[in-house]
C-alpha cells in the first residue's frame, strides 16, 4: 500500500531533520593582544547539533584571511550534511605581519625573519585559548585539539604543536615552509641548518602526536640539492624521516599527501581540506 505525504509534510520533515542535524554558524571576533600589540581578527565556524551538550573539538587555522579562497564554509556544509564530522569549532586567525609572527618561536631564521614567533605563540596559548574557552564550550582534551596552516603558517602551526604536546595532539601542514634555516644556504651542505628538522631530530617522541603533511608536485621549482625532487617535497619527506627515527609510524602517526600538479595555492589546499578534516575529526 502506498501512502501519500503532502508536500507541506515533506517540507516539515526536511526542516525537522535539518534542525536535528544542527546548523553551521559563522561569527567574527576581534581580540586585543598584548603579546602582539595589535588586534587579531578571527572568523569562528561552529556547528551546533540540536540538544547536544558535548564539548566541541577545536581546530585553529593560521592565515584565516584565506578562508574564502579555501571554500571552507562550503566544505563544512557538505561534510556536516554527510554526517562526516563530529561537532567542531574552527577558528581562522587572520594574519598580521606573517614574516615576523610566523616561524619558529625558539629562534628567528638567519635573516631575522620570524622574530615575533615567540610572541605569536604567547598569543595563542595565553590569550586566544583562554578567550575561546571563556566564550565557547570547547574540549580540554589535546587529542581533540588541532592546529593547521599553509606555507609559512604551516611551519608556525607545526612549531607550536611540536613544542606544546600537552595542548595539541594533531597538526596539519599544507605546503609547509620547512626550508626555514638558521644559516645561509651553502652549496656544499644544501640540506643543513633547517630549523624545524633540527628541533625534531634533537627532540623525543611525545605520546599522542599525529602529523598530516601535504605537498604538491607544482609547489615550486627550486631543487637546491639537485636531486630531481623539488625542495617542498624533499623537505617534507626528510622531516618524516626525522619523525620516524623518533619512533612515529608513517601511515599511523604520520599521514603524507602528495598532490599531482598541486600548487602552492589555496585552490589546492581547499581541494584537499575535506580529507584533512575527516582525518582530524571524522566520525568513525
Amino acid at each position: 500500500m502506498k501512502v501519500h505525504i503532502p508536500q507541506r509534510n515533506n517540507t516539515f520533515l526536511a526542516k525537522l531533520f535539518a534542525f536535528l542535524r544542527g546548523s553551521l554558524e559563522k561569527t567574527t571576533f576581534s581580540v586585543s593582544s598584548q603579546a602582539l600589540e595589535r588586534k587579531v581578527d578571527l572568523d569562528v565556524f561552529i556547528h551546533q547539533p540540536a540538544f547536544s551538550t558535548q564539548a566541541f573539538s577545536l581546530l585553529l587555522l593560521n592565515d584565516g584571511q584565506d578562508i574564502p579562497a579555501l571554500q571552507l564554509e562550503k566544505t563544512l556544509h557538505q561534510l556536516y550534511q554527510e554526517k562526516a564530522l563530529a561537532p567542531l569549532l574552527i577558528v581562522g586567525i587572520k594574519a598580521g605581519d606573517r614574516m615576523q609572527e610566523y616561524g619558529t618561536a625558539a629562534q628567528a631564521d638567519y635573516a631575522h625573519r620570524g622574530a615575533k614567533a615567540g610572541q605569536y605563540t604567547e598569543f595563542i596559548l595565553q590569550e586566544l585559548l583562554p578567550f575561546l574557552r571563556q566564550n565557547f564550550r570547547i574540549t580540554n582534551s589535546p587529542d581533540r585539539t588541532a592546529f593547521a596552516g599553509f606555507s609559512l603558517g604551516g611551519l608556525s602551526a607545526l612549531d607550536i604543536v611540536w613544542n606544546h604536546p600537552t595542548i595539541f595532539h594533531r597538526v596539519g601542514v599544507f605546503s609547509g615552509s620547512l626550508w626555514w634555516r638558521s644559516a645561509p644556504f651553502e652549496e656544499s651542505r644544501p640540506d643543513d641548518d633547517l630549523i624545524m628538522h633540527t628541533q625534531v631530530a634533537q627532540g623525543s617522541k611525545q605520546a599522542g602526536l599525529r602529523f598530516w603533511l601535504q605537498t604538491g608536485t607544482h609547489d615550486e621549482t627550486s631543487d637546491r640539492n639537485n636531486n630531481g625532487i623539488i625542495d617542498a617535497i624533499d623537505d617534507t619527506l626528510s622531516l618524516i624521516k626525522n619523525l620516524e627515527e623518533l619512533g612515529y609510524q608513517n601511515g599511523k602517526d604520520i599521514t603524507y599527501v602528495e598532490i599531482d600538479k598541486g600548487e602552492h595555492h589555496p585552490g589546492t589546499w581547499g581541494a584537499v581540506m575535506p580529507d584533512f578534516l575527516k582525518w582530524c575529526f571524522g566520525r568513525n
